[in-house]
């Protein structure tokens, strides 16, 4: 029995429901991506990487995540099926690819929705702070006795918010997420234009001061800014997991990736030109940097609004992200990789309730006791291994099935925009600390453990 068998998911039915329109999948994508990187990972970024130079990172960024939503595209609109890049790799690459890779999009997201939950926590004490309240210590940070903290209890309370929606059915959950996403956009919107009103150009001045950095192995600089800011992008993937709930797939999932990806590119560039034009990059190294702004040139309740703003519609991309892992855990468990009682679909809302609650019970305790810097790698560091499977896999499918046929998508220069894809990983994947790159080998070693003692004896 070959551990690269592949799997024609095409011929699957879905026992989930299809209703969902481009307009959901758009507003899934900005949920998903607009969040945390905007609100908190721009200010990091600038202070600590590439400086007001950070727009570039993110265009650099842009560009790698614009050439993996190609790939997604073609795949979604030849290989309709639900686990997003977990299945496209099982019908090209075959199982064992497809375990790796299905398990890093768990760590990944896993990872990115205790990082978000996290962030949504340090925006809350920020506005607890400003009013002159706190809580205890104990119960105020992520583990670290020596410090005097054990757990960071606010991202716990979010998250269990978070699973409640997420168990409604599919259409309730996302036009909840829909309106939440709306109002983060009011937010962002009143700090463009209060911003634009308060602009030093001295702060721009010293535009570069890192440099561009190492392609390979920096630390600093604009390049090392883009593996940062690769962060900010994640989660436009979400879109192609919700495939089995989409109506005319073939054509609905890549024009919502596309949509979604130009809307965020746009605002994160427009975001960080006036974020770095009204405080000088380095007072920005803060976990709040958006709201930290506006109070440095004294609009409180600006910031304020912003804050609170930010506290409800955070949880969009804990949303968003919980409801894609769920469906790629549901589909991973369906073709007998894990346990079978995460797929198990509800008669009545017809969503993967075991799935759903072990994705978010995993995610309140990640964000208990793990600091946000060291989540913000990781997930960027299993982010960018599967999708050197998924560049390798867009040129196996050409190789195995050709050209994509009428009304498919094709991306073009296959396969040398694939081998371009590895090399870019490979560049951002060298930017990471070492402890960053331990804790992504002894994942893999886990997750290697796991498919030899189950996921190969039981896979259907």
């Amino acid at each position: 029995m070959s551990i690269f068998r592949t799997k024609d998911t095409t011929q699957e039915k879905t026992e989930l429901k299809r209703h969902l329109k481009m307009i959901d999948l758009v507003f899934l994508g900005l949920g998903s991506m607009v969040g945390t990187g905007i609100f908190t990972i721009t200010g990091i970024g600038a202070a600590n990487y590439a400086g007001p130079a950070l727009i570039i990172s993110i265009m650099i960024s842009a560009l790698a995540v614009g050439i993996f939503a190609l790939f997604y595209a073609e795949f979604a609109s030849r290989i309709p099926t639900n686990g997003g890049a977990y299945s496209y790799i099982y019908a090209t690459l075959g199982e064992f690819p497809a375990w790796i890779a299905g398990w890093l999009i768990i760590m990944e997201f896993l990872s990115a929705i205790s990082s978000v939950a996290s962030g949504w926590g340090s925006y809350f004490k920020g506005v607890l702070t400003n009013y002159g309240l706190s809580l205890p210590k104990e119960l105020s940070g992520t583990f670290n006795p020596s410090q005097g903290s054990y757990i960071d209890i606010l991202p716990i309370i979010v998250m269990i918010f978070v699973i409640a929606i997420v168990l409604l059915n599919a259409k309730t959950a996302l036009r909840f997420n829909s309106s939440l996403v709306i109002l983060k956009f009011s937010a962002l919107a009143l700090f463009i234009l209060v911003g634009l009103f308060h602009l030093n150009p001295a702060n721009w001045s010293n535009f570069s001061p890192y440099g561009f950095g190492q392609i390979y192995g920096g630390k600093t600089g604009i390049f090392a800014g883009a593996s940062i800011m690769f962060f900010a992008f994640l989660g436009f993937e979400s879109i192609s997991m919700a495939v089995d709930e989409v109506k005319e797939p073939q054509k609905t999932v890549p024009r919502g990736i596309a949509l979604s990806l130009l809307i965020v590119t746009m605002l994160y560039i427009v975001v960080t030109i006036i974020l770095t034009g009204m405080v000088n990059y380095t007072n920005l190294n803060v976990s709040d940097a958006v709201a930290f702004a506006l109070r440095q040139i004294g609009m409180t309740w600006a910031a304020n609004y912003i804050s609170l703003i930010a506290i409800l519609t955070l949880i969009t991309v804990c949303i968003s992200m919980t409801y894609a892992l769920a469906r790629t855990v549901y589909s991973i468990s369906k073709d007998g990789l894990l346990p079978k009682s995460l797929s198990q679909v509800t008669s009545k809302t017809q969503i993967p309730k075991n799935a759903t609650l072990a994705v978010g019970i995993l995610s309140m305790i990640f964000s208990g006791i793990v600091p946000l810097a060291a989540l913000a790698e990781f997930v960027n560091i299993c982010t960018l291994a599967y999708l050197i499977l998924l560049s390798i896999a867009i040129i196996k499918l050409r190789k195995d099935k050709g050209m994509p046929g009428p009304g498919e998508f094709r991306v073009p220069l296959v396969p040398l925009l694939p081998i371009l894809a590895v090399i870019i990983c490979v560049a951002l994947m060298s930017q990471y600390t070492s402890i960053t790159w331990i804790a992504f080998l002894v994942a893999m070693c886990l997750g290697i453990l796991i498919y030899a003692l189950y996921g190969y004896k039981n896979a259907k």
